[in-house]
């Protein structure tokens, strides 16, 4: 049987991919990618954009797509054989990818392109390729070149394992409580964790790390002492203060050398720090003007959050007896606080959030807003759970869609978007290729027959996603490189994202989103009255949390020595910011996969930057909205065409100033969070 994946017919052959199916493929694709390497640098190859696509992209994309499914199976349905195989192959594809980026010939042929021979997208393509080759060393020489191939392929390494040691310490740890301890835990919370310990044959409730468990332990369970032991278990994760046995995950080693790596990586590349790295191909300009935007947002936040812990002291003194609360009290006092100052709770909301409702109601809204047509689709999954979706326009394919909602063992925490495909023109073909993405969340899963139920957070979650799919699915870009969210700069790329989430806390939206769970009523207008009350609740604490991540971020790397202790950074910065400050064993950062592992180094200041651009670009929607609530179509056509259609072929400030005239301001954002 050929192998699954080198099958580029259709969608990606999930069903019949083995871990013994990716040594050869990769063997395959990188020869084949190497080849057409050698083709196009070759003297007398021409230096014409078509030719070049022609023959190295539309190897490299194959590549990339199988690789790419390889890497999505690794992150939802890991096993010990898929790991193995995963990591016996990564150092020899980074390594690729590493020589591709910085090839001198490519560089020189690339420059050698006449721009007068290309249209519009094909010149950003070009103008971010020039940038990127020069990002990634193609200008250094002799052994510097060496050392920067050395290190791109060792952090490779390194954040795989940050990866593995987060999941791994996640996935390791259980406690077996008994009923007494796990008093006030939501039902269903009980009940998964009941049948979870009755499938190892263990007596009581078994309790995670994972967030579906974590989260409503920490805010609904009335035992001090449970909670500390489960909050120690989780900030402790991947570190040397875990219990016992789990520090042969700790991450502190991995992550000093990854800073190492990228100080190296900045320097030889004629930088002083990462940071700066970091935001060339950013909207920001300088390290300096997003500590200085996020110090000055702190500043803004900083009363508001001052009051929100006054009032949480006040509260535990007053009605539970706490006078002294410990970092694991504070998400059950501020649960406790909102129930008895708005007189509801996340767990009552929860009744009414059946996840097939949230989900038909937002893509009711999508269609409606965006003018297209959503409909369940056929395409081998890796894992029962999976849903497949198509989106059409006018009866005509756009994209496509696999959506994975539960939990599960061997599946990373979180929630993200991934591209499984990008719309291009392609050139060997000449037919159009339509995107296809990966939308990922862990969300709890149904007990005793009934749907899964969302927590509020939890559909915030998934607009989000979906946001990040719309700008890669609809995307009318036909250059891959520049398509969908292709060459948007970074800080940019959670604007749609962002923007989605708005839609949660509109009436007119919700009352579609919603059907309890027994009795299929919807969401009651008096309880939507006070989750309205509650939206604000904490802004402003909530704000500095963030902030005090992406401050720690971004002074990480640019003022901090990798060798130092990053911890008395982090200590430093909470200072600052936090006005709650966790217990001396906490170590938060060893689990910040974020930036260790995801992406976001020196860039997670960009959710705060992206708030500022998606609120203001909301406040177009709110300026347009009809007297019946409806969102104007004509805002959601020029949204369409302006932001999500341009995708990456314009820098994103020239796409934000042709859907709102001007340059964002922070206005819309302290206003919708109640700072204003």
């Amino acid at each position: 049987m050929s192998n699954p994946l080198l099958d580029f017919s259709g969608q990606i052959p999930f069903d019949r991919i083995t871990p013994a199916d990716v040594a050869p493929a990769v063997d395959q694709l990188l020869a084949r990618a190497d080849a057409a390497l050698a083709s196009v640098t070759a003297p007398d190859f021409p230096a014409q954009w078509g030719s070049i696509a022609r023959v190295l992209d539309v190897a490299t994309e194959e590549l990339g797509r199988a690789w790419g499914a390889v890497s999505h199976l690794n992150s939802v349905a890991d096993t010990p054989e898929l790991r193995a195989a995963y990591n016996a192959a990564l150092p020899r594809v980074t390594e690729f990818w590493t020589r591709l980026g910085a090839d001198e010939r490519l560089y020189a042929k690339y420059k050698a392109i006449d721009p007068a021979t290309l249209n519009a997208e094909q010149r950003q393509a070009r103008s971010n390729a020039m940038r990127n080759f020069v990002l990634s060393g193609a200008e250094l020489q002799g052994a510097a070149k060496e050392r920067f191939a050395a290190i791109q392929e060792r952090q490779a390494e390194l954040q795989q394992k940050f990866s593995e040691n987060a999941l791994d310490a996640t996935d390791a740890y259980a406690y077996y409580a008994s009923a007494e301890e796990i008093e006030g835990l939501p039902a269903d919370v009980a009940l998964t964790a009941h049948a979870a310990a009755e499938d190892e044959g263990k007596p009581g409730y078994k309790l995670t790390l994972k967030m579906p468990c974590y989260l409503p332990v920490m805010q609904f369970a009335k035992s001090s002492a449970l909670r500390e032991r489960l909050y120690h278990g989780y900030v402790t994760r991947a570190s040397d203060q875990a219990e016992g046995d789990a520090k042969r995950f700790d991450n502190s080693a991995v992550m000093t050398e990854i800073l190492a790596l990228r100080r190296e990586e900045a320097q030889l590349l004629g930088y002083e720090n990462f940071g700066q790295v970091s935001l060339v191909p950013k909207m920001a300009h300088t390290p300096e003007q997003v500590t200085h935007f996020l110090r000055d947002l702190a500043q803004r936040a900083r009363p508001f959050a001052e009051k929100d812990v006054a009032d949480l002291r006040a509260f535990a003194a007053e009605q539970l007896g706490l006078q002294d609360p410990q970092a694991w009290d504070w998400p059950y006092i501020s649960e406790q606080l909102k129930e008895a100052r708005y007189a509801f709770s996340e767990q009552e909301l929860k009744q009414y959030f059946t996840a097939p409702k949230v989900l038909a109601g937002l893509f009711k809204i999508v269609e409606t807003l965006f003018e297209v047509a959503i409909r369940r689709d056929q395409a081998p999954v890796w894992n029962e759970a999976v849903e497949f979706y198509r989106i059409e326009r006018d009866g005509k394919l756009v994209g496509q869609f696999y959506l994975d909602q539960p939990a599960r063992a061997g599946k990373r925490g979180g929630a993200w978007m991934d591209d499984a495909r990008a719309r291009w023109l392609r050139p060997d073909t000449g037919r159009l290729q339509t995107p296809v993405a990966y939308l990922v969340c862990n969300f709890a899963q149904g007990v005793d027959g009934k749907p899964p139920l969302l927590t509020h957070d939890d559909v915030i979650t998934l607009f989000h996603e979906f946001g990040h799919g719309l700008h890669h699915m609809l995307t009318h870009v036909n250059e891959r490189d520049v398509s969908g969210i292709s060459g948007v700069e970074w800080d940019a790329v959670e604007l749609p994202s962002q923007f989605m989430e708005n839609f949660c806390w509109e009436w007119e939206v919700l009352k579609h989103l919603t059907a309890h769970v027994d009795s299929g009523a919807p969401l009651p207008r008096a309880l939507y009255d006070k989750m309205i009350a509650a939206k604000n609740y904490q802004a402003g604490m909530q704000t500095l949390r963030q902030i005090e991540f992406a401050l720690f971020d971004m002074l990480l790397h640019t003022e901090h020595e990798p060798q130092g202790d990053l911890l008395a950074l982090l200590a430093r910065v909470r200072a600052e910011v936090a006005v709650l400050k966790p217990p001396a064993f906490s170590r938060t950062a060893h689990t910040f996969s974020h930036i260790f592992a995801g992406g976001y180094a020196a860039g997670y200041y960009s959710y705060k930057w992206a708030e500022v651009l998606s609120a203001d670009a909301y406040a177009a929607f709110e300026e347009t909205t009809g007297a019946d609530g409806v969102p104007s179509l004509e805002t959601g056509r020029r949204y369409r065409q302006a932001i999500l259609e341009a995708g990456g072929s314009r820098p994103a400030m020239e796409s934000f100033k042709a859907f709102r005239g001007r340059e964002p301001t922070l206005d819309a954002l302290l206003r919708h969070q109640g700072m204003a």
